[in-house]
């Protein structure tokens, strides 16, 4: 087995050149789940764990090791290893942790996987089939740098007509963005998403519960390797099997890496995916009357103008608008947050000062 067997590509091995680490032992991180890790090189697997510097350092979850990162590591025994550095990313996959729905929901930033390169939006024909949805998901993979595509699974559930439909309805939503449509019932499409898959390259899988993303990949497997489970009757939502982040190896090379179910997808500092991904809103806005526009009550706006016209989807700009305002809420939660803590350090700094003056020792 080589690194590139693992996905190890050009980039990563520029960048550890360019840090002085050629001489260094890398793996990379397959499974991740509470702190815990799993890593694979040339060698073997081992359980890993994070240096006690790593975790003092650390000033947020992007510090931290994810799925998909390469790291450099020391080998104690042939069963265990430790983490000590992580390798610049080619691709970082992140959303807002928490429901919108919920405000006493911690809202820290999660990670869904790092260095991937395509990205498998998933979303079955019967529950879960959402255009605006598919966007959402668009913009942080946008944002990412990696590539979408979109999986329809579960499509024995139509006919030959609604799939056509379902097909021509995302294709003229999306026409720039692959559409493969599947079911692990029929076989329909398997071949199409194992073609799609190439050696040395990384596939990740994203989509609410139930939508068949394990089962999906159970296929590419060629066996039951991930443990699967029905949607739930009383809810209509799909249950969450899968509990952990885990990466797969296929037999043609490729590489493919598994999620729990999402439903909610928050968004974070996802400004340049959402000006990428509607890049024919930005285009227009360049004609506004303000240059600081905001596309949504000003007076010569191009962007209301086109919607008014015809010219431009009202459905996709009402999307925009509302994924904007999302990201915009989180920088401003981010700036607050800030703030909080300047705040919070010169309270400690008064307070020590304090403390001397009546004779305390630090």
């Amino acid at each position: 087995m080589t690194n590139e067997d693992i996905g190890y590509n050009s980039f990563f091995e520029e960048e550890r050149h360019r840090l002085g680490w050629s001489d260094v032992l890398i793996a990379r991180v397959i499974s991740e789940s509470r702190g815990a890790y799993r890593i694979k090189d040339t060698d073997g697997e081992y359980l890993a764990k994070v240096t006690g510097k790593q975790i003092f350092e650390a000033s947020s979850r992007e510090d931290y090791p994810a799925i998909g990162d390469w790291v450099t590591i020391t080998k104690p025994d042939r069963e265990h290893a430790v983490i000590l550095d992580i390798l610049p990313r080619m691709t970082l996959i992140k959303r807002r942790g928490g429901d919108r729905n919920r405000t006493n929901e911690k809202k820290e930033n999660q990670i869904i996987a790092t260095n991937i390169d395509v990205v498998f939006i998933v979303e079955s024909v019967d529950r879960d089939y959402n255009l605006n949805r598919f966007e959402r998901y668009f913009v942080i993979v946008e944002d990412s740098g990696a590539k979408p595509a979109i999986v329809l699974n579960k499509t024995d559930l139509l006919s030959p007509e609604a799939l056509d439909e379902h097909i021509k309805q995302l294709k003229s939503r999306f026409p720039d963005i692959d559409v493969i449509a599947t079911s692990v019932v029929s076989n329909e499409g398997l071949q199409n998403l194992k073609d799609y898959i190439t050696y040395g390259k990384t596939y990740c899988f994203l989509g609410s519960s139930g939508v068949g993303k394990s089962s999906l990949i159970n296929k590419l497997l060629g066996e039951n390797t991930i443990k699967t489970g029905d949607i739930s009757f009383y809810s209509g939502r799909g249950k969450h099997v899968t509990t952990s982040r885990q990466m797969y190896f296929l037999n043609n090379g490729g590489i493919v890496i598994d999620n729990p179910g999402m439903r909610e997808v928050g968004m974070t500092d996802t400004g340049r995916g959402i000006d990428s991904f509607f890049e024919e809103i930005s285009l227009l806005g360049i004609g506004c009357r303000y240059t600081d526009c905001t596309h949504m009550h000003e007076p010569d706006c191009a962007v209301i103008n086109a919607v008014n016209s015809g010219t431009l989807d009202p459905e996709r700009y009402q999307n925009f608008v509302n994924l904007k305002k999302e990201a915009e809420h989180y920088e401003m939660d981010k700036v607050e947050k800030k703030e909080k803590n300047r705040r919070f350090g010169k309270f400690k700094k008064t307070a020590k000062k304090e403390l001397k003056q009546f004779g305390h020792k630090d």
